[in-house]
C-alpha cells in the first residue's frame, strides 16, 4: 500500500512552480484541477504513478495507500510549493474539498494537552470511525498528510477493512447493523456534506465493498443506544481491532484512506507530551476529497 515516487518524477517535481489553487465554493475549481493535471501529466513517470494510487485505493481488496512524499518535503519544505503538489496528487483521485468554512482547503490536525484524549487533536487512542459520519454526504476519501510524526514516537496510525470485519459477524448482527437506529455526534457549520443523518443505519444495503460502513466507536460511549444496537456494533468494533494494520506515518508521508471501504483511527501518542514544544509536536494536515456524482469512487 505504499506508493514510491520514481527519482525522475520527484526530480521534476520540485522544479514545478503549480500555481495556487481556487476554490469553487468549497471545492477545488475545476480550472485548478485542469492545470494541475496539464501540468503534472507532462512530468515523467506521473501518469503511472496516479494510476497505481487510483488502483491501490479502488481494486479488490484494496481502500487506502500512502504516497510517499518525503524527499519533495525534505525538498521544498512543507509549505505553499508542497501543498499544491499534494492537492494535485489528491485531485488524480476525486477533487479536493472542504466542509469547515474555517479552513479554505487543508485542515491542521495538531496535538492539544488539554483536548478529550481521543479526539483528532487528543494525546489518547483515537478508536476507529470515519469521518462526518453523520452526513448523508460524507467524504468519499479523508486524507492525512504528515508534516510531523509523534517525536516520542507514539500516534500509530490504524486501519481496517470495514465490509471484512462485517462480513465477519453473525447473521443477526448484520441485521441488527442495517436497521436506522444509530447516532452520534452534533452537526452544525458544515458544507458540502448533505444534511444531518440522524437516525442512520451502520449498514446501507449497498453491495460489499461498495456502500459506507457508517460506524463510529465513539457512539459506544457518547450515543443512547438500545442494548441489542450496542451489541452488535460492539461485535463490529471487536473485528475491526482484530483486522486491524498500523503504520508509522514519516515526515512527507500521504496517507489517503477510501472511506467506502477502510476505517480509520490512531493509537495513543506517547506519554509526556506535555514536555514537547507545540512547535516540535506531531502535526498532520488533513484533506477531503469527494468523487464524482455518477461514480463511488474515482476509476
Amino acid at each position: 500500500m505504499f506508493i514510491d515516487i520514481p527519482s525522475e518524477l520527484e526530480a521534476a517535481l520540485i522544479d514545478l512552480p503549480l500555481p495556487p489553487w481556487e476554490l469553487d465554493g468549497s471545492s477545488s475549481a475545476r480550472s485548478t484541477m485542469e492545470e494541475y493535471r496539464t501540468e503534472l501529466r507532462a512530468t515523467p513517470r506521473f501518469e503511472d504513478t496516479a494510476a497505481s494510487l487510483r488502483h491501490t485505493l479502488t481494486r479488490a481488496g484494496g481502500g487506502y495507500a500512502v504516497l510517499r512524499l518525503g524527499n519533495l518535503a525534505k525538498a521544498l519544505g512543507t509549505g505553499d510549493r508542497f501543498l499544491r503538489l499534494a492537492t494535485a496528487f489528491a485531485a488524480e483521485v476525486a477533487i479536493p474539498f472542504s466542509p469547515f468554512p474555517r479552513w479554505p482547503l487543508w485542515k491542521d490536525i495538531g496535538v492539544k494537552v488539554d483536548k478529550a484524549p481521543g479526539k483528532s487533536s487528543g494525546i489518547g487512542y483515537n478508536a476507529f470511525h470515519m469521518d462526518l459520519v453523520n452526513a448523508t454526504l460524507p467524504p468519499d476519501y479523508t486524507t492525512l498528510l504528515c508534516v510531523r510524526p509523534d517525536p516520542l514516537g507514539g500516534g500509530l496510525s490504524l486501519l481496517s477493512d470495514a465490509h471484512a470485519a462485517v462480513a465477519r459477524l453473525s447473521g443477526n448482527s448484520r441485521a441488527l447493523l442495517a436497521e436506522t437506529a444509530y447516532h452520534y455526534g452534533t452537526f452544525f457549520d458544515l458544507y458540502g456534506v448533505g444534511e444531518e443523518y440522524k437516525p442512520f443505519p451502520i449498514l446501507d444495503g449497498s453491495a460489499a465493498d461498495e456502500g459506507f460502513v457508517r460506524f463510529t466507536a465513539k457512539m459506544l460511549e457518547r450515543s443512547d443506544l438500545g442494548r441489542a444496537h450496542a451489541d452488535a456494533a460492539q461485535d463490529l468494533a471487536a473485528e475491526l481491532i482484530q483486522g486491524q494494520v498500523s503504520l508509522m506515518l514519516q515526515p512527507g508521508d500521504y496517507l489517503i484512506v477510501n472511506q467506502r471501504r477502510f476505517l480509520h483511527g490512531r493509537e495513543a501518542l506517547r506519554s509526556g507530551q506535555e514536555a514537547v514544544p507545540v512547535a516540535d509536536r506531531r502535526l498532520l494536515l488533513q484533506l477531503f476529497l469527494r468523487a464524482p456524482a455518477d461514480v463511488s469512487s474515482a476509476a
